[in-house]
């Protein structure tokens, strides 16, 4: 689908959103307002809703159903909610998480994805 057609398919408008626009209107629809309920919700979902992604590609894989990208989409969105909900845990914006896993990948892959990079990382490098 195009990126047109994913609008009309989830009933949603391009709004630009940012991460950091996300997580804050993400906690309107949180029930956890102190440190260890924010973070133990945020970490069990993310495990939970991961599987539930998983769980449509594996029937597309193994099962024969069709690819259901709708379905896909939605289980992102819920795993994107969970981080949200962690990094509101942790005190920090989705952006500095963003903005730090995209160094630690340019620093890991300087040219861009190899495999060699990718077998011989860098002692500590997770």
């Amino acid at each position: 689908m195009d990126g047109e057609l994913w609008k009309v398919a989830l009933g949603i408008e391009d709004t630009g959103i940012s991460f950091n626009e996300y997580q804050a209107l993400a906690q309107r629809t949180s029930a956890n307002k102190e440190f260890h309920g924010k973070l133990m919700n945020g970490v069990l979902g993310l495990n939970g809703e991961a599987g539930e992604a998983a769980d449509v590609v594996k029937k597309h894989m193994y099962q024969g159903h069709p690819l259901d990208q709708v379905k896909l989409i939605k289980e992102l969105g819920d795993v994107l909610w969970y981080v949200a909900e962690t990094c509101e845990a942790l005190g920090i914006p989705m952006e500095t998480v963003a903005r730090a896993n995209i160094k630690k990948l340019y620093d890991r892959y300087p040219e861009g994805f190899t495999p060699e990079n990718s077998m011989n990382r860098v002692q500590g490098d997770v």
